[in-house]
């Protein structure tokens, strides 16, 4: 690093300016006494590190510039401790050639940039071993440095051991790679530069890269392996700091540069790639630093907490249909991209670099042939344009080599993807509305191979974006929630790649359904066209389904859809969501909500797409979204539609449907068959067509051990595979507040309510079946953790615990959900349910929302027939199916107001205690049907 860079020196540290009134100290105190002089140290630490945070605030891009401030900071108080141990503390004049120390920083700190809070990595070397002075020089700066609280990672070695160590472990000679003269004697800094060098580094240049890469691959693997996760590690992610410093390294070992500006003489990079490499590291350590300094310590997380606050420093605002925050993140987002594309063109001119040293003679005629394929040259498994001009001179190439490259199986090589990423620009109104070159992104798109693979190579280049404009929107661009875990273009990405794996096969296990549909499509390529659109029109500032279907009839044409196609495209972007909400948030049995999703969906063609696009779309957005509760949900709103739209309406009566049940649990329960008569006949019908047949086979069993206990009260839990929950039966004396008691209880012992079924029997017995899993989507599976389940129900319906305050306690299901504004959203339905209202409430997430609302809904004296609850991240979204005390709907508009401010109390965050007796009406949308 030069201190040249960083401007007005003196403001940030004084060095002499310290050094004196440290020596004047000593003259008045003398040298034992520490405390004055640590304050002095302490002093001009803060003072510097104040500096440079108001640099950063007045500039907040200079991330460079503050980082190499930071650096700057230290190695002055490293020199001024050094000067005062070595003058006033253990002074040494007549010094020996042993009695000799340097003082080299190395990792970050050596390359000169370091965060505010970052390690201050440094190495104390002698020339051989130490002697008692230089141990205790060594230890007394140590001890001033852990004093004024910094975090040191330090080293004490000979040079003899340095060489040793750093020939057997990567990280130190990595770190020693980067190691930098801070302080000392400075011919022995020299020698130890030239042993490193010639004894170390000397010989293992391939090695080095092979494990450097290695380490890299490792550490992406362990941080999501996406440089588009949503809560990036500006250090250690993929994209980040480490990879542009990994390529510095390299280029350093191999051709001893001392600056990345030199991987353009040694032409590991072009001049405009370098550019590009210095514009991503100086956003990344602006980001960097501005989030050690408002969390005032070593933090490298963009975590959702901070990322508002980071954007707000750094200037971004708002604009229509996009937040200054998702503004920001799709900057970061850009530039990690961009790291990645420098990351495949260096290396790929390492390849070549290290391919021109191989030897000759014998060995040579190993080397791969080339091949010709439609003009291109294919050589080791990468297709490679054959000229400079190839793109310029045909435009439609650009299309062509990605196309060829996922037909034939074969990687792009790099510096075509260079090329492209260079020429991308030539893509134009005319190569966009030329038919080959559409037919070309159509054979990538509905690739048979691999297409997810060769779409990125286009995203990277640009090539994608500028191809499909509306793609080239919605490239790198975040959605502030803690749902979706990437970004709009990556979630898509891997959405068709899904897609394309459960075409071939890959995902018959986790979903043999779309494995099956797939193949009885009517056309392939409108499900692989309706993916890629999907999500095409996030961040305009209207509803992205209804403008996404508009760009779909724009754009299908062009890429050479019929007319029926384009419409069927057209149609499934438009109702994307309404298959997942269907399922997910309405009683699916409830006639009337096959009735209405039929009613949209009208033909067997549109149900088998959008069933597969539901399932590629809720699974692409990110791990552990998708579960098997949901696979459920989904086959059963599947199966009961297709019913519907092969059979028609009157298929299936009613009577004739609970018929048919009855003997399908009857044939279940095997010799306990007379249960559905003598305990099923006290069940009402309502009970035999909403629940499934397995579920009321344990029910009848429960029903009749019931009987035998004194208390009337059965609780019932079993991990129950085919939903992948822990079944939760309660049988107990029907009672009002039943189902708020309840799930209380199962909130308290730690259990998240996704579904529940709540009936009555003709004795006056409450069945309530509840299908609970834990906080990370888990069943319970363990005998201890189904035994807490129960004692907390009994403890819940006992009144042995009070649930309000203790449900209080519990933390957020999501650590920075607090990070997120989320609005209580209500929405009243007597349309979607002939028996029914349904009354739909979205709040934020957290353990004591249901017990609140059912509680609510208990005070407004409604009965709960059904509960379906599901969570999108930050916020949940709990559904009701309710009655009056005499099983009618709600419609009276007087009524529904006083439910309505009764919900948005118990929806508000603040406790019950504290929160206004009508609610915040104001603040919140309601929506009356």
């Amino acid at each position: 690093m030069s201190t040249l860079r960083i401007p007005n020196q003196r403001a940030v540290i004084e060095r002499r300016a310290l050094s004196e009134a440290i020596a004047r100290t000593v003259e008045e105190h003398g040298a034992s006494q520490r405390k004055p002089v640590i304050e002095l140290l302490r002093n001009a630490l803060a003072a510097g590190r104040a500096e440079l945070a108001n640099r950063l605030s007045d500039k907040p891009y200079a991330g460079t510039e503050c980082a190499e401030g930071h650096a700057f900071l230290i190695d002055q108080l490293v020199r001024v401790i050094h000067d005062h141990v070595t003058r006033d503390i253990y002074p040494a004049n007549n010094r020996s050639t042993g009695e000799r120390l340097t003082i080299m920083a190395v990792g970050g700190y050596g390359r000169g940039e370091m965060a505010p809070h970052s390690d201050v990595d440094i190495a104390f070397l002698t020339p051989s071993k130490k002697t008692p002075w230089c141990e205790q020089v060594i230890e007394a700066m140590l001890y001033f440095l852990w004093d004024l609280g910094l975090k040191v990672g330090h080293s004490s070695r000979s040079l003899d051991d340095m060489v040793r160590m750093a020939k057997s472990d990567l990280t130190i000679r990595t770190a020693l790679l980067e190691g930098r003269y801070v302080w000392g004697d400075q011919p022995l800094y020299e020698e130890a530069k030239r042993r490193f060098f010639s004894e170390v580094v000397a010989g293992t240049e391939r090695q080095f890269v092979a494990e450097k890469l290695a380490e890299r691959d490792e550490r992406h693997k362990r941080l999501g392996d996406s440089r588009y996760v949503v809560e990036p590690n500006i250090k250690e992610g993929k994209g980040g700091l480490r990879d542009l410093h990994t390529l510095y390294w390299i280029g350093k070992y191999i051709h001893k540069v001392r600056e990345p500006a030199e991987l353009v003489e040694v032409g590991l990079l072009t001049r405009n790639e370098y550019r590009a490499f210095r514009r991503a590291e100086n956003f990344f350590w602006a980001v960097r630093c501005h989030i050690h300094t408002i969390t005032n310590r070593a933090e490298d997380r963009l975590t959702f907490d901070l990322q508002r606050e980071v954007a707000a420093r750094m200037r971004f605002t708002d604009r229509p249909g996009r937040s200054s925050v998702e503004r920001f993140m799709q900057y970061f987002f850009l530039q990690a991209k961009r790291v990645g594309s420098l990351t495949a063109v260096f290396l790929a001119q390492l390849d070549e670099q290290f391919a021109a040293q191989r030897p000759r003679g014998i060995l040579a005629s190993f080397k791969a042939k080339p091949r010709k394929l439609k003009g291109y040259i294919v050589i080791g498994g990468k297709i490679k344009a054959p000229s400079d001009k190839w793109f310029e001179q045909d435009p439609v190439r650009l299309l062509e080599i990605f196309a060829l490259a996922e037909a034939e199986g074969l990687e792009v090589h790099p510096e075509t993807m260079r090329q492209a990423a260079r020429d991308e620009h030539l893509l134009k109104g005319k190569v966009r509305r030329d038919p080959q070159a559409n037919k070309y992104f159509m054979s990538v798109l509905a690739g048979r191979n691999d297409p997810e693979t060769v779409l990125r190579w286009m995203n990277e280049t640009g090539v994608f974006g500028r191809f499909v404009p509306d793609f080239g929107r919605v490239n790198a661009q975040m959605q502030f929630d803690m749902y979706h875990h990437y970004t709009v273009d990556e979630h898509t990405i891997r959405a068709i790649g899904l897609l394309s794996r459960i075409e071939r096969g890959l995902e018959a296990e986790a979903h043999p359904r779309s494995t099956n549909l797939i193949h009885e499509l009517a056309s392939r390529r409108v499900a692989y066209v309706a993916v890629l659109l999907h999500d095409i029109a996030k961040g305009r500032g209207g509803d992205h389904s209804v403008l996404g279907a508009e760009v779909a009839l724009r754009l299908c044409p062009r890429l050479g859809l019929d007319e029926d196609e384009t419409q069927l495209v057209s149609w499934l972007v438009r109702h994307h969501l309404l298959m997942s909400a269907t399922a997910f948030k309405r009683d699916l049995a409830d006639p009337k909500t096959i009735e209405d999703f039929v009613a949209i969906v009208q033909s067997i063609e549109r149900l088998r797409q959008l069933t597969i696009l539901t399932t590629v779309d809720i699974r692409a957005v990110g791990p552990g979204i998708w579960n098997s509760w949901k696979g459920q949900l989904l086959g059963d709103l599947y199966d009961r539609s297709e019913e519907r739209l092969r059979l028609g309406y009157k298929a299936h009566g009613r009577l004739a449907r609970i018929d048919h049940k009855k003997a399908a649990v009857a044939q279940h329960l095997g010799a306990q068959g007379k249960l559905v008569e003598s305990v099923g006949g006290k069940m009402g019908d309502a009970y035999w067509i909403a629940e499934p047949e397995d579920i009321i086979a344990l029910n009848l069993v429960q029903l009749e051990a019931a009987k035998k206990l004194k208390d009337a009260l059965s609780i019932h839990c079993e991990y129950y595979a085919a939903r992948g929950a822990t079944l939760v039966t309660v049988i107990a004396a029907d009672h009002p507040g039943l189902f708020y008691r309840i799930a209380g209880g199962i909130h308290l012992a730690g259990g998240n309510i996704i579904d529940a079924r709540i009936h009555t029997a003709r004795d006056g017995r409450a069945v309530d079946n509840f299908l609970v899993q834990d906080p990370l989507g888990r069943p319970f599976m363990e005998a201890e953790q189904l035994e807490r389940l129960k004692a907390a129900i009994r403890d819940a319906l006992a009144n042995r615990v009070e649930l309000v305050p203790s449900l209080a306690k519990r933390p957020l299901p999501h650590r920075r959900a607090e990070a997120f504004d989320v609005r209580p959203w209500l929405h009243f339905d007597n349309k979607a349910s002939n028996r029914f209202t349904v009354i739909e409430v979205s709040a934020r997430d957290r353990p004591a929302l249901l017990n609140r609302l059912g509680r609510a809904l208990f005070e407004a004296q409604l009965i709960i027939h059904s509960a379906h609850i599901t969570t999108y991240g930050e916020r949940a979204v709990d559904t009701f199916y309710v009655t009056d005390l005499l099983g009618h709907k709600v419609d009276r508009p007087d009524r529904l107001k006083a439910i309505e401010k009764r919900l948005l109390a118990a929806a508000d965050e603040t406790p019950p205690e504290s929160t206004a007796e009508h609610g915040r009406t104001d603040e919140v949308e309601v929506h009356v049907i």
